[in-house]
């Protein structure tokens, strides 16, 4: 897609839409229920419910604050506006990594289902004990991984117009699936059998949301945000576009669900000793195997390769432009924001998302279960500046103009704050605490590029973002120390350390939304791209170093005036 924001054509609403449904219906839905239902039993239906509820909530937040502020891949840079350079790094660095990981989980997911076939070689990609991929499986994903990158590198135009069409099928697909599972046999029994329907608890219904791909299942309303910049009316596009894409996903990911959940032979279910035991490498296509459905498993195998080809034009073009915002902020080498001028696609940052890509592969990257709990943590902390800069910008730029807001601010951005480092909580330790010092490995580099670039008053810079490193070194101290029903120690009991987290997560919103407007007095954010028309060239291009306190400030794009959103002040 074409990374510049004045060559933009506009985008319809029906094409927003595609997209935000096209993303959703990634690889989540081949493995979202088998790994849900393993972690949660029957109440695995709830945490979907649940997740759509906590993504619908942060999807509102973002779309005031996206549709005021349309900037293609804007979730890297709505710290910076709301907060300044610093903080603007730290959650444009964390959007960062949630979203190029999704570039290699989708290949792995291919993968796992290529082991569904009846080949030998293709059944040698997965062990079949520990559901992992094999040396050959790693291969294969890297592969994949190259050619949807290639696809993209040079025809990501191409592929843009044919994502309708990818869309419906992808959307039929699960259809087709749900249809056919429940038509051979729905077994209601197993909605209570093997110890009812939540058997292991109500605390595994919570981890399921984060660490079964719940969260990362419904992440595609990122795609909307980031792209919905692009659309002829943002305004009115991005809320309508969420709405959409997500209701239409919860509706689907419950159908998969429940017949995955019933489709279980009973006899199945009691020999794995329950739903822990059923352990599927490619759940929908072993199940529709077992089952003898042998034109489902034809027809899953070749979703497998439809959903993340699909789902990978939006990860490719929205991985780019978070580089390449950063890029123009200064704290990412200013080259890693070139255009090809023929293709219009950032280069150099799709490259180093395909490094990046191979490093996940290489590391945690060894089935689509272990990859999606860990990329559901990084998730939920890029999706904590969202109501975060709604209730900054509220008290700053009161005449700010805001095509959608969101009613009850006061009230909701507290709690989808809180809500959000429940989930982050749930996602269990050791997860919460490798991914926060992995988000935190950009305040050093933070340091050290403001000191290149000649910023003598680093404490001035990092005030507003200390709120931030504060709450990651907290939740994953909590995380440690909390109930082992979520992967701590034990040394806080079950119950109180959800309270403490929702509580402490409270103070933590407005402390950080009175970092905000502090920094707005300080002038940290520099020029507004929408109230001031600021100038879009990036920091890293200018060659003199600006006075202290006003390195790394320059501005996000501006937004010029034929986006097509109403002007008038609230």
């Amino acid at each position: 897609m074409d990374m510049s924001a004045g060559n933009r054509k506009g985008l319809s609403l029906f094409a927003l839409i595609m997209i935000g449904i096209g993303s959703i219906f990634g690889s989540g839905w081949l493995f979202g229920a088998g790994a849900a239902a393993q972690v949660a039993g029957p109440a695995a239906l709830v945490a979907w419910v649940i997740g759509a509820v906590f993504i619908g909530m942060i999807a509102m937040s973002y779309a005031e604050v996206g549709s005021a502020y349309p900037i293609p891949g804007g979730m890297a840079r709505y710290g910076h506006i709301s907060h300044g350079p610093v903080l603007g790094f730290i959650t444009g660095w964390a959007v960062w990594i949630a979203v190029a990981s999704l570039i290699p989980i989708e290949s792995i997911a291919a993968t796992q289902y290529m082991a569904s076939w009846n080949f030998g070689w293709a059944q040698g990609l997965v062990d079949p004990g520990s559901n992992q991929l094999t040396t050959a499986g790693m291969g294969v994903a890297m592969l994949l991984t190259v050619a949807l990158w290639l696809t993209c590198y040079w025809s990501v135009q191409l592929l843009a117009r044919a994502n309708t069409f990818l869309t419906l099928i992808k959307f039929a697909i699960p259809v087709l699936a749900v249809i056919a599972l429940i038509a051979s046999g729905f077994h209601t029994s197993n909605f209570t059998s093997q110890g009812g329907f939540a058997p292991y608890g109500w605390p595994a219904v919570l981890t399921a949301v984060t660490t079964s791909g719940v969260v990362f299942a419904f992440n595609g309303f990122q795609a909307v945000v980031n792209l919905g910049g692009a659309a002829k009316n943002p305004g009115r596009a991005i809320p309508i576009a969420l709405v959409g894409a997500l209701s239409l996903g919860l509706v689907i990911y419950l159908a998969l669900q429940t017949a995955f959940l019933g489709a279980v032979p009973p006899e199945q279910l009691a020999q794995a000793g329950g739903w822990q035991g059923v352990n599927f490498s490619s759940p929908f296509a072993d199940l529709a195997k077992l089952l003898m459905l042998h034109w489902v498993v034809t027809m899953l195998q070749f979703g497998a390769f439809i959903s993340p080809a699909g789902s990978n034009i939006a990860n490719v073009a929205s991985a780019a432009y978070m580089v390449k915002n950063l890029s123009e902020t200064g704290f990412f080498p200013k080259k890693l924001a070139a255009v090809h001028p023929k293709y219009g696609t950032a280069r150099p940052a799709m490259w180093l998302n395909l490094g990046f890509s191979f490093l996940l592969l290489l590391t945690v990257g060894h089935s689509w279960q272990a990859l999606a709990s860990v990329i559901s943590a990084a998730m939920v902390i890029s999706y904590l500046i969202g109501p975060i800069a709604v209730g900054v910008f509220r008290q700053t730029k009161p005449e700010l103009p805001r095509p959608f807001r969101l009613p009850a601010a006061k009230i909701l951005c507290p709690i989808t704050f809180a809500f959000a480092a429940c989930a982050l909580y749930w996602s269990k330790w050791p997860d919460t605490g490798k991914v926060a010092l992995l988000t935190l490995v950009s305040v050093p580099i933070a340091a050290i590029v403001l000191r290149r670039k000649g910023e003598r008053n680093l404490r001035r810079q990092f005030a507003p973002a200390w709120w931030m490193v504060a709450f990651l070194l907290w939740m994953a101290l909590l995380s440690a120390l909390g109930s082992t029903d979520f992967g701590g120690r034990g040394t806080i009991p079950g119950g109180l350390d959800i309270a403490l987290v929702a509580l402490s997560a409270v103070a933590f919103y407005f402390w950080a939304v009175r970092a905000g407007v502090r920094a707005h007095q300080a002038g940290l954010p520099g020029p507004d791209p929408v109230i001031d028309g600021a100038d879009t060239a990036p920091a890293a291009d200018h060659e003199a170093i600006a006075p202290a306190g006003t390195v790394g400030t320059a501005p996000a794009p501006a937004v010029s005036p034929g986006d097509g959103r109403p002007k008038t002040s609230v």
